[in-house]
């Protein structure tokens, strides 16, 4: 099991080639160089962050985001606002759900803003 972000925690019974797919569709659907930002939405609940169960998944997931990163700098991605991947990865602790108003919000509210989609489809070679 492992949390993707403050909003969503994925249980999976895949091994760590499954776990690094996830986290390359992590960093695809949103923009992990915007601190604390998701497009319109601001502040530290909106931040870009890998919360890992243990060091396997910590070291994948540092992997991954190295390698996007070198994608960056290499000029070989340029989907995202800025060039730097912000994106935190931590240890997990507790996981808290978001309230009630928040859950399933598009289903609930399908004109509403969302600023998550596939930014790039295919991870690029890193050389």
């Amino acid at each position: 099991m492992f949390s993707l972000f403050q909003v969503c925690e994925v249980e999976f019974s895949g091994g760590n080639e499954i776990y690094e797919k996830l986290v390359r569709f992590f960093f695809q659907f949103h923009d992990p160089t915007t601190a604390n930002r998701q497009g319109n939405d601001e502040g530290t609940q909106y931040a870009s962050v890998i919360y890992c169960y243990d060091d396997l998944q910590l070291k994948i997931a540092n992997k991954v985001k190295d390698e996007l990163q070198t994608l960056l700098h290499n000029k070989k991605l340029n989907c995202f606002q800025n060039e730097a991947v912000t994106t935190a990865i931590i240890k997990s602790t507790i996981f808290y759900p978001a309230h009630e108003e928040h859950q399933a919000y598009l289903e609930k509210n399908p004109k509403g803003y969302c600023n998550h989609r596939i930014r790039f489809a295919e991870w690029p070679d890193v050389l």
